[in-house]
């Protein structure tokens, strides 16, 4: 464990209990920075501890730390952290990495690897949580712009008679649907 990565951590868990949201946010942002030195106390505090704040700007923040320490372990090195956050049953986890990763196919692994990015989120599709469900939408959404014919293809597979998987659909399909005229719209 690297010493300067340890000292920040050790900061950001001191701020984390003082209760203040700018001072949570804060102490969000420095487990951010201990994350980047690659510090597992860091990743699981992120996990276990900073996904309960009912902030949904200590949210944002948690999600950018979910990008950072991907970004610096690698996306493909990540991918089984990626999965496991994934499936986790708190929906801010699960929203830390739809929402961290956006745009994912501007990531690395996922440039070269669009069609993982999409499957990765089309299992969401009927997530219970609707704040998981339009970040996954959202998510689909802007790989559509480059990769429409992947999105169309993973959408074409989807049963949309749930309200809550429509609901994905339709925001997914916005670009799609865009030069379309209004008979060629499903």
């Amino acid at each position: 464990m690297n010493e300067p990565s340890q000292m920040v951590f050790s900061t950001g868990l001191f701020l984390a209990g003082k209760g203040i949201l700018p001072v949570r946010a804060l102490s969000s942002a420095f487990i951010c920075v201990a994350i980047s030195g690659r510090l597992h106390e860091a990743l699981v505090f992120l996990k276990e501890e900073v996904s309960l704040d009912k902030s949904w700007q200590v949210q944002e923040i948690l999600a950018k730390a979910f990008e950072r320490f991907c970004h610096e372990r690698g996306y493909e090195n990540s991918l089984p952290i990626i999965k496991e956050w994934l499936n986790h049953s708190n929906p801010n986890v699960r929203r830390a990495v739809t929402e961290g990763l956006r745009i994912w196919t501007g990531r690395e692994y996922f440039k070269q690897n669009p069609d993982e990015a999409i499957k990765l989120l089309a299992n969401l599709r009927n997530d219970p949580s609707e704040y998981v469900r339009k970040s996954v939408g959202n998510a689909l959404k802007d790989i559509s712009k480059k990769h429409g014919e992947l999105v169309e293809a993973e959408l074409q597979t989807w049963d949309i008679s749930q309200k809550s998987v429509q609901q994905v659909y339709q925001l997914a399909r916005k670009h799609l649907d865009k030069d379309k005229k209004p008979w060629q719209i499903e």
